[in-house]
Parts: C-alpha cells; structure tokens; sequence
C-alpha cells in the first residue's frame, strides 16, 4: 500500500496536477503532483512507509523538490509554497483531504503573506583576523535590504567570523533589485565575503503546525 508523502501547500491548479521535475521524490517516488481539496492542494508523491528515514540523500530531495517549485522548472509555472518539514505522510488522500480542509484557515492567512515571494538567505563573513565595525555593517544591510523585502529575520551566528546572518522574503518582482543590492555590497566590503543563497520555499517566514495521519 502506498502512501501519501507530502512537500508543501500550494493554491489549487488542477487535481492530480504532475510536475515535471529534475529532482528524483524522496523514496525514489516515481512522481510529484497534487491532491486538492477546495483552494488547496498539497504537493506529494507516493511513498511505500509511514516513518521515512531521514537520510541525507532524501533530506536533499526534499529540498530539491520545494526549490525547483519555487523557481520553476522544465516548463512549470513557479509556485509560491507552504513548505512542510521532511517526514510528513498521510495514510490516504481522505486523511490528507481532511488537513487540508480544517487548516484551510491557517493556510489563507499564510497564503497572503507569503504569496509571489521567495525567501533569500544573505550571511557575510569577515576573513580571518580582519577588523570590522560589526554595526556599521549591519546597518548597511539593513538599509540597503529591507526596503526590497516583505520580511527579514536574523539566523544564528554559529561563528565568532560571521557579521551578518539573514534570511529575507522577498518578492519576485523585487528579486533582480535584490539581486542587485547584494552585489552592491560585496563590492563596497572587501573583508567580508558574501554568501547569497536562494531561492528556497520561505520556511523562515511560515509558522504551520500541522500533524500527519
């Protein structure tokens, strides 16, 4: 018996809808594609078990899966996308109807928030032994970022080198704009290094507690 193993939420576009992705599905699924329920339709492929291991090679996929929706892919509109975290399956598409019908409320608040967004991940590191004004640096950022992004938060500082650590939403109509600004920063600090990273499905910006069945 297969099972449901679900990627994220997306607005409806067709039941049983197929993506075609580069990405192998996690359980080496043969497909990616939808079940809906009224607005909504999750993003799933089939899946032999119900507590999938959590191997590097599959947590990959999982990634890989949500990114290429996001940006779009082989033909495929982009998608904006309510991720779910790696291991979510659902026994059958009555279950999975059943999530998707009474946290339809959470997912149109969400929807809202995040829609035609993608979220951007900007961390800059300072070389090894250089002196930096750490403020002065944050502030930069700030001023040059957060007027093209919907949203930002700040992520740990998991290195005594790292000034700035970031993850922002940001729409796609701002995205060359953004792209832009990073740029400009790299250029205007030469002891940092800029690590710019994305698009990713915004996890950072999406507060859903939702249990499988």
């Amino acid at each position: 018996m297969t099972h449901r193993y679900v990627y994220g939420i997306v607005e409806r576009d067709g039941n049983g809808r197929t993506f075609d992705l580069e990405t192998t599905p996690v359980g080496e699924g043969d497909e990616v594609y939808t079940i809906a329920h009224r607005r909504f339709a999750a993003v799933v492929s089939d899946i032999e078990t119900t507590d999938p291991e959590r191997t590097d090679e599959d947590a990959t996929r999982h990634d890989e899966v949500l990114r290429e929706l996001v940006e779009g892919s082989k033909g495929d509109d982009a998608q904006t996308v309510i991720p779910m975290r790696f291991g979510m399956v659902f026994e059958s598409d009555r279950a999975l109807k059943n999530v998707l019908r009474g946290a339809g409320p959470a997912f149109r608040r969400t929807m809202r928030e995040i829609d035609g967004c993608v979220e951007l991940g900007v961390k800059l590191v300072r070389e090894t032994d250089a002196e930096v004004d750490t403020e002065e640096i944050e502030q930069a950022v700030a001023e040059r970022l957060e007027p093209l992004a919907e949203s930002s938060v700040a992520n740990d500082r998991f290195s005594d080198r790292l000034v700035v650590n970031r993850s922002y939403l940001v729409s796609r109509e701002e995205r060359e704009a953004f792209d832009t600004a990073v740029a400009d920063l790299e250029a205007a600090h030469d002891t940092l290094l800029v690590q710019y990273a994305g698009p990713y499905a915004p996890y950072n910006f999406v507060d859903i507690q939702v249990g499988a069945v």
